[in-house]
């Protein structure tokens, strides 16, 4: 599950183990984005922060893990190299990349998108109400979760305005942002202020 996770919310969660079941798939492997090329004139929170959220939000989940490809990596984050980079690193393994429909629709335009259909079955989930669109391909497939009405921009800006975001992201990442400022209005407006990083080393892929 590829994402900017800025923050991971329940419906990202949700929307994990609802594709895990109807797929039956083993194990959901969250892939924060290092450097979004989509999201490149606007302001995102450092990758280590966002990656030790989603650590903390799936931790309890034996069946998901995080890894940090697309964060060791150097340079802007494209999916081509985050599935390239998970073939090499589960060789034999079926992947199934799920990300929002929103993105799905603009998957046409991707860096390399024509070898993006022979890395991964690509499933797109949205909330209910939103018109969906295959893509006319076989490879593709669409799932409604009630739970994605949660947005990362609306927790963003909840905590901007002080606003709590109990319930609508897990426990931990609440008081995570809470520790090291992230989303207050004062830093959302300081371009090159992303708060206090945490210490961790490198891990390498």
């Amino acid at each position: 599950m590829g994402g900017t996770f800025d923050p991971i919310h329940h419906g990202h969660l949700v929307a994990a183990s609802e594709v895990a079941a109807k797929f039956h798939l083993d194990e959901v492997v969250f892939v924060p984005t290092g450097e979004p090329w989509q999201k490149a004139k606007k302001k995102v929170s450092p990758a280590e922060h966002r990656y030790l959220m989603t650590v903390i939000a799936t931790a309890s989940n034996p069946r998901f893990t995080v890894s940090r490809v697309d964060i060791d990596r150097a340079g802007p984050t494209y999916t081509i190299d985050t599935l390239r980079d998970l073939h090499e690193l589960r060789p034999g393994s079926d992947l199934f990349f799920i990300t929002g429909a929103d993105a799905m629709a603009q998957i046409v335009s991707w860096k390399d998108a024509e070898e993006l259909w022979k890395l991964a079955h690509f499933v797109g989930v949205t909330r209910p109400g939103h018109e969906l669109h295959d893509l006319g391909r076989e490879d593709v497939s669409l799932l409604e979760v009630p739970a994605m009405a949660i947005s990362s921009t609306d927790c963003r800006a909840r905590v901007a305005d002080g606003n709590p975001v109990w319930y609508l992201v897990p426990d931990g990442v609440v008081q995570y942002i809470a520790k090291y400022g992230l989303y207050e209005r004062d830093a959302m407006s300081e371009p090159g202020n992303p708060g206090v990083l945490p210490s961790v080393p490198s891990r390498g892929h």
